[in-house]
C-alpha cells in the first residue's frame, strides 16, 4: 500500500506541475486517502494549493497505449478559485472535441485542450461536483485526436470525505 501511494504522490506530483507550474517534490504532500480518492496539497508562490485526485476503476477503448488517466478537483484560495474539476484522458483529445461526464441520470458537457478537459465556467463546477458528492459513480466519455472513444468510470466512494480535507486544509470551507 505505501509503494502504491509513493508512486501516486509521485505521478501526482506530475500532474501538480502540470497543473499548477513550478513545484518541488517536498512541496507536495498527501494529506490523506479517503477510498478511491486521495487529497494533496503543494505551495506555489501565489499561495497554497489543495486538489484530490482518482483513477478510473475501469477504462475501456480500442487502444493500444494511453498515458495516466486522472479525474481532479482543484482548491487555488489566492486566486479565488475553489472546486474547480478536471479531467487528463492520457491521451490529446481530438479538437474542438467535448467530453461527457455522467452521474446517474445527469449530464456535463466539458471543453479540451490537449490532453485535459475543464468545465466552461464555475456554475458548471460547482454542479458537477455536487453531483459527485451525491453520486456514487461517474462515467467519463472522451474522444482521441486519433478518434478513438473511451470510456472511463470513476469511483465516488470516498469523494466527499477527500473534497472536506482539502477545503480544510486550504481554508476554503468548502
Amino acid at each position: 500500500m505505501r509503494v502504491r501511494n509513493a508512486l501516486q504522490a509521485l505521478i501526482f506530483l506530475s500532474l501538480g506541475l502540470l497543473i499548477a507550474g513550478p513545484a518541488s517534490a517536498q512541496d507536495v504532500t498527501v494529506i490523506g486517502t479517503h477510498g478511491a480518492w486521495t487529497a494533496y496539497s503543494y505551495q506555489e508562490d501565489s499561495g497554497i494549493v489543495c486538489y484530490i485526485a482518482s483513477e478510473p476503476t475501469k477504462a475501456e477503448g480500442n487502444y493500444t497505449r494511453r498515458g495516466y488517466v486522472f479525474a481532479l478537483v482543484t482548491h487555488r484560495p489566492s486566486e479565488n478559485s475553489i472546486d474547480v474539476v478536471s479531467i487528463v484522458a492520457g491521451y490529446p483529445y481530438q479538437e474542438n472535441s467535448d467530453v461527457t461526464v455522467r452521474l446517474g441520470t445527469k449530464s456535463f458537457e466539458l471543453f479540451t485542450h490537449g490532453e485535459r478537459a475543464w468545465t466552461r465556467d464555475e456554475s458548471s463546477d460547482k454542479d458537477l461536483v455536487n453531483s459527485m458528492v451525491r453520486g456514487s459513480s461517474m462515467i467519463v466519455k472522451g474522444t482521441s485526436g486519433r478518434g478513438t472513444l473511451t470510456t472511463d468510470s470513476y469511483s465516488l466512494n470516498g469523494f466527499t470525505a477527500a473534497r472536506k480535507e482539502i477545503s480544510d486544509a486550504c481554508k476554503t470551507g468548502g
